[in-house]
């Protein structure tokens, strides 16, 4: 089907992705390595844009209209349907229990993986003054900045790259924070001032772009097989069972991150209070052979510290 040269609008591959400018330049990626990997024209490929919950509902947090999963229920509810064929994630908005008949079958080579501190007039979170107002969307940014900054003033800071920077640019904060591996694929690295991982430990599967596909779609599993990065695959497996078993969400401040080293694998897990009061972490070690089995070790050691009740 999708093998051909020999293309028209009956077999094209039907790539399903969000519309914000990132989504589109992940969508963009993923056809042009599946381009390479068949050696296919652009027009053997169709990039669909679907709105997703997350898109359309600007105005409340995340944590407050469902948590994880916002931004590709309905890119799951067209993969099924059959109306794509793929559909193209920022892993990380990824929930950790998929629909029936789906799986996240592709992961493409990760990006940098640390959080950007953005701001035009300071360039580290050392540098804030005392009672400065910073914006962010994510409970995971906030809690681990109020927990070496309590003085700061934390707000609400939703929207895609675009609207974050002319908010910024407006006054609306003096500072916010964005992924690296974004602003890499939008080519403003200009604006990034990378934070260690030691200072600002990363959410689970940053940087990393996952595809899902329908179980059992041979052609598809055969046109992605290519493009999958396995060492990606192994790392953001561990972390997301890491999350799995910590029950993470939108709702809950929890941070993750595997790395590599031959066959030996190191897993970072760090769990907050909301307010920063309180922070549980450490780092497991295992091997490539079992990456989802060092993830449930980890998350159930924070479990069993952290206790009942801890994100109430």
């Amino acid at each position: 089907m999708f093998m051909s040269k020999q293309y028209n609008t009956a077999n094209t591959l039907k790539i399903g992705t969000r519309g914000s400018p990132l989504a589109l330049a992940q969508a963009v990626e993923t056809r042009a390595r599946l381009m390479a990997a068949h050696d296919l024209p652009e027009e053997a490929f169709e990039i669909v844009v679907i709105q997703t919950t997350g898109d359309a509902v600007q105005n409340r947090p995340l944590s407050e209209i469902g948590g994880k999963g916002l931004f590709t229920k309905e890119l799951q509810v067209d993969l099924m349907s059959g109306t794509i064929d793929i559909a193209v994630h920022s892993m990380k908005d990824v929930a950790n229990v998929l629909p029936d008949g789906l799986v996240l079958s592709t992961v493409l080579p990760r990006e940098d993986v640390r959080d950007a501190f953005i701001s035009l007039k300071y360039k580290s979170i050392d540098e804030l003054p005392e009672g400065a107002v910073v914006g962010s969307s994510s409970l995971r940014r906030r809690a681990q900045l109020a927990a070496v900054r309590p003085d700061l003033q934390l707000v609400e800071f939703r929207g895609n790259v675009q609207t974050r920077l002319r908010k910024l640019d407006e006054g609306v904060v003096e500072a916010t924070f964005l992924a690296c591996a974004g602003l890499e694929r939008l080519g403003r690295t200009d604006i990034a001032n990378p934070i260690p991982v030691e200072q600002m430990l990363p959410a689970v599967a940053q940087g990393a772009i996952a595809i899902e596909q329908r179980i059992g779609d041979d052609v598809v599993s055969a046109m992605l097989a290519p493009i999958n990065d396995a060492e990606s695959q192994l790392r953001v497996t561990a972390e997301r069972a890491f999350l799995k078993v910590l029950d993470g969400s939108c709702r809950t401040p929890i941070a993750g991150l595997a790395l590599l080293d031959g066959d030996k694998l190191e897993l970072r897990g760090e769990v907050l209070r909301p307010d920063g009061s309180e922070v549980f972490n450490g780092s497991w070690f295992g091997t490539t052979a079992d990456p989802e089995a060092l993830g449930i070790e980890a998350g159930e050691v924070l479990k069993a510290k952290i206790g009942e009740g801890f994100f109430d």
